[in-house]
C-alpha cells in the first residue's frame, strides 16, 4: 500500500504504520497494524509478551520484511532509504547483541561508527557517568543491568530524532530507571519523538502522553493517557451506616467485587456508564462513596479481559 507523503499532514508525522501485517508460518503475528504517532510526542506501545510490540518496531525498521503493510519513520522509508532512517533514528532492542571482548568505550565507538561516527564523545561520557557506568570494563564482565546502560547510550548517543526503545529499562535498579527517564524527557525537550514500549504500567502512565494497546497482533485502543484511566474503569469503595444487603449491586452488568468487609463495606470495579449503578444505590444506608481513578495496569488488564 503506498503512502502519500507529499501531503503536508505526514510531514507532521514522525511514525505513520499502514495495514501492517506479519506471520511467522501459521503465526500470524501482526494483523493490520495502523499507527501514527505525531513530531515530538511521547508514545507508550502496551502488550504482554506475545502481543507482537517487538514485531512492530522491528517492522518498522525494516530489520524485518512486513508481509504487507508500508511504515514511514520521518517521512523516509526503511526499506528505500535504511541508512537515512538509522542516521536520524535510535533504536534499543529488548535484547541487545554485542562483542563480549570489547570494552563498553570499543562496543559503543563500533556502534558510532556504523552511523558515520555522529556522536559527540563528551556527551557520551555524561550519559556514562550519570549512569555510573564504567566503560573501560569488557562488556563480558558486565552485569545484565549494566549491558542496559550501554543499550540506552547507544540509542541516545547520536542525539535522535526519534528513538524506538524496547523495555528501555529493563533490568536497572530503580534509581537508574528514574535516570533514563529523566534523559528520555530530556530528549523530547529537544523535540526528539519517542516510541516506546513498556511492561511497567507506572512508567508509561508518568512518561506516555497517547497509548496504544496492542492484543493478538491487533490494536485494540489509541488513546491519550489520561483519557484511558479515566473514562473506562473506575474503582468505588461503599461504606454503609450499618449492615446492609447489598448483593443486588453484584449483578449490575460492568460490576466486579474487588473486597468486601462483612456486610459494612465493599469495594468494586465499575466498567462503563455509570448512571445505572448510581441509580441502584438510592436505597441503600451509604454513609459515605469513594471513587478512585485506576491505575493504567487495572485498565490494561481491563481490555484483556474483554
Amino acid at each position: 500500500m503506498a503512502i502519500n507523503n507529499s501531503n503536508n499532514h505526514y510531514d507532521d508525522l514522525a511514525i505513520e504504520v499502514r495495514e501492517l501485517t506479519k506471520s511467522y508460518g501459521k503465526v500470524r503475528a501482526l494483523r493490520g497494524i495502523n499507527l501514527q504517532v505525531q513530531r515530538g510526542e511521547i508514545f507508550g506501545f502496551l502488550g504482554p509478551n506475545g502481543a507482537g510490540k517487538t514485531t512492530t518496531i522491528r517492522c518498522m525498521l525494516d530489520m524485518i520484511r512486513p508481509d504487507s503493510g508500508k511504515a514511514l519513520l520521518l517521512g523516509l522509508d526503511p526499506q528505500v532509504e535504511p541508512v537515512a532512517v538509522q542516521a536520524r533514528t535510535g533504536y534499543l532492542p529488548g535484547e541487545m547483541q554485542y562483542y563480549d571482548n570489547l570494552t563498553s568505550e570499543r562496543q559503543l565507538h563500533f556502534f558510532n561508527d556504523m552511523r558515520g561516527g555522529c556522536a559527540e564523545w563528551d556527551y557520551v561520557h555524561h550519559l556514562a557517568d550519570r549512569l555510573s557506568l564504567d566503560l573501560k570494563q569488557p562488556i563480558k564482565n558486565l552485569s545484565k543491568g549494566n549491558k542496559q546502560k550501554v543499550g540506552v547510550i547507544q540509542a541516545l548517543m547520536h542525539r535522535p530524532e526519534l528513538l524506538l526503545l524496547d523495555e528501555p529499562t529493563s533490568g536497572l535498579d530503580p534509581l537508574m530507571q528514574q535516570e533514563v527517564l529523566g534523559f528520555l524527557r530530556e530528549a523530547n525537550s529537544t523535540g526528539t519523538t519517542i516510541f516506546f514500549s513498556s511492561h511497567i504500567m507506572s512508567e508509561v502512565e508518568r512518561l506516555a502522553e497517547r497509548v496504544a494497546i496492542i492484543r493478538s497482533g491487533e490494536i485494540v485502543e489509541v488513546t491519550d493517557t489520561v483519557s484511558l484511566t479515566h473514562s473506562a474503569v473506575n474503582r468505588i469503595t461503599i461504606r454503609f451506616k450499618r449492615p446492609t444487603d447489598f448483593n443486588a449491586l453484584f449483578t449490575i452488568p460492568g460490576v466486579e467485587v474487588l473486597s468486601q468487609m462483612d456486610q459494612t463495606s465493599v469495594t468494586l470495579l465499575v466498567t462503563g456508564d455509570m448512571e445505572m449503578f448510581v441509580h441502584s444505590m438510592s436505597d441503600l444506608p451509604v454513609l459515605d462513596l469513594e471513587t478512585e481513578r485506576p491505575s493504567l495496569e487495572e485498565v490494561f488488564l481491563n481490555y484483556y479481559k474483554k
